[in-house]
């Protein structure tokens, strides 16, 4: 009788492809690093410091995928580079503002990576999700209120506070623990409790982003939920009520509160008021189609001196700088990784999996639509970061963290890794 024969899994191309993403890399930054670049633009000492961060920054991603390669012996790891791509895409638009920035981003990039591993060894195993899912709860209703009594009021919302000299953003931390602990309560398929605790949690934070007038968030938060809520019960009826009754409260909202109104009055109409309302993403559509297809090079566009513009507005500073076609890649990046998730979890046996990588996909396309969309007036500005590409450490560090979902999902049970102890086999 001939043995068993262990299936074979085609071998991803880390090495190579991380190579090409290196070299795409130090060639972005070239004009930086040569004469007449920052030499003559920061002053001496700063100079040496964003060529560290630059040149460290490839190091730093060669460690990083030796390691996750070595330790769960995956083959797949196309996840984790597009992610490496995009920080790398984020560090470089940094640089050229700021050598501040720039360190800054990569202290976020590498703690975004920390995240990342600390996230995969909790959901190892789904019965340690489930023992830290009230935990999660708990700190992330805490860390919205604490946001609710200690943030300033900024450019209209609620959703900052600084500490140290540092300004953290509490509802990138709280969207990790929303797919964390909608994940979790799959614990217990057959029990209507279990979901009516979660969806109180659910609607516990987008009440508190209702708050903080941070309704952009606010309707990830509802997005999300209602993913996670169909891939539990596939009951289209029960949706079609939770979203009719979420878009009367809308309605109330926008009729009571005249303020919010004026938010999306500049809808579709940012042209009769380009030097108003409308200034930033007239801006955008400007400066992002004078780039062409391939840009006007690092550091040479007009948009990086509008407010916002590494943050909000990094996709049109993307264009102008890198170009259409470069900006096109990247918007794909979110539409393929939504895509790769969707086919992973088709063949995973455990419901935990399935929901945890499905809804963390879902936060990530939804954000990254929002955000391109609303600053090209296609959708209404919502004022949302780019996933991977916006300077800020929260962001970062919840760009990484919902990965981590992601690529779990994509590793345990499909090559041959040890498989986790679930007492959950239930189809999702």
């Amino acid at each position: 009788m001939k043995p068993r024969m262990k299936p074979k899994f085609r071998r991803f191309p880390w090495k190579s492809l991380l190579l090409l993403v290196t070299i795409f890399q130090l060639a972005s930054v070239a004009p930086l690093l040569l004469q007449g670049g920052l030499w003559e633009k920061f002053p001496q000492g700063d100079d040496l410091l964003l060529a560290g961060v630059l040149l460290g920054y490839p190091l730093l991603e060669w460690i990083f995928m030796a390691l996750l390669r070595v330790i769960s012996k995956r083959q797949q790891l196309a996840p984790e580079l597009l992610a490496c791509w995009l920080s790398g895409l984020s560090l470089a638009i940094c640089g050229s503002i700021s050598p501040d920035y720039a360190w800054k981003q990569l202290a976020a990039i590498a703690g975004g990576m920390l995240v990342y591993a600390v996230l995969l060894w909790m959901i190892r195993y789904p019965e340690r999700a489930m023992q830290l899912r009230p935990v999660i709860a708990v700190a992330a209703g805490g860390l919205l209120a604490l946001n609710l009594i200690l943030a300033q009021t900024v450019n209209g919302q609620r959703n900052w506070i600084t500490l140290g000299g540092f300004s953290i953003q509490p509802s990138e931390l709280v969207k990790i623990a929303f797919v964390f602990v909608g994940a979790a309560t799959l614990e217990k398929l057959q029990r209507t409790q279990s979901i009516t605790r979660y969806l109180i949690f659910a609607m516990g934070c987008v009440g508190a982003l209702f708050l903080m007038k941070d309704f952009g968030t606010a309707l990830i938060f509802f997005a999300t939920y209602v993913v996670i809520a169909f891939l539990r019960s596939a009951d289209l009826r029960a949706i079609a009520l939770v979203c009719a009754a979420t878009a009367m409260a809308a309605a109330l909202v926008l009729l009571f509160r005249p303020y919010v109104r004026g938010r999306f009055s500049v809808y579709r109409h940012v042209w009769d008021d380009m030097h108003g309302a409308g200034y930033q993403q007239t801006r955008v559509l400007i400066y992002s189609s004078s780039g062409g297809l391939f840009g006007l090079g690092l550091g040479n566009g007009k948009l990086r001196n509008v407010f916002a513009a590494s943050t909000d507005l990094v996709f049109g500073l993307l264009c102008e700088e890198f170009g259409m076609l470069l900006a096109f890649l990247v918007a794909l990046c979110y539409v393929g990784l939504a895509l790769y998730t969707i086919l992973s979890a088709k063949r995973l046996k455990s419901a935990f999996y399935t929901i945890a990588a499905t809804s963390a996909a879902a936060m990530l396309l939804i954000q990254a639509s929002l955000n391109i969309f609303g600053i090209t007036d296609l959708l209404p500005l919502t004022g949302v970061t780019l996933p991977f590409l916006s300077r800020g450490g929260t962001s970062m560090l919840c760009s990484w963290g919902l990965l981590a979902f992601i690529s779990t999902c994509a590793g345990f049970e499909r090559e041959g890794a040890k498989k986790p102890r679930n007492r959950l086999t239930s189809e999702a």
